[in-house]
């Protein structure tokens, strides 16, 4: 006995269609749903870490970025900065933190924080106030240029971003 097979007629072909025409249909629906869970690109770039160049800041500049939407300082410190920063007492200070603890060894001329007073959360202005590090001018915080609170209202230091050194001129916060 010989089986033949049907030649495939019109109807075959009909039904073939239909449901790719279908499945197209619902994978079309059901995209924008799976699509919008996804975080957007800003949610992305915002979590990513930023690689920063420090070759064109100059020494007593302050670079002001931004890492997930937080304003972060730069600042070269000058040789004279770093020494007036390490001969404070550290016991004198409301919220007691040696200067060595804030840099990364041997990048002394370095100095990265968060640049919102801890007060209130003002953008505290640099090189001003009475140790030529920061002055926040909404309630007359001080901060040295290790960013410690030296006067004024703010309880505790500019905080320390993650941050680390991946070459001699470029650091990656985050």
């Amino acid at each position: 006995m010989a089986t033949t097979a049907a030649e495939p007629t019109r109807r075959d072909f009909l039904f073939i269609a239909t449901g790719a025409v279908g499945a197209v249909g619902i994978a079309s629906a059901v995209w924008p749903f799976v699509s919008q869970m996804a975080p957007d690109a800003a949610t992305v770039a915002a979590g990513a870490p930023v690689d920063v160049d420090l070759t064109p800041v100059a020494e007593g500049q302050i670079l002001k970025l931004f890492w997930r939407g937080k304003l972060i300082f730069v600042r070269h410190r000058s040789a004279q900065e770093i020494k007036d920063a390490q001969s404070v007492d550290v016991a004198s200070l409301r919220d007691p933190e040696a200067d060595a603890k804030r840099v990364k060894a041997g990048k002394d001329q370095w100095l990265v924080v968060y640049g919102n007073c801890t007060h209130l959360g003002c953008v505290p202005l640099g090189n001003e106030g009475a140790y030529k590090g920061w002055f926040c001018p909404c309630h007359g915080s001080v901060f040295d240029t290790s960013g410690r609170i030296r006067q004024g209202p703010a309880p505790t230091n500019l905080p320390l971003p993650p941050y680390e050194f991946v070459s001699d001129t470029k650091i990656r916060i985050g």
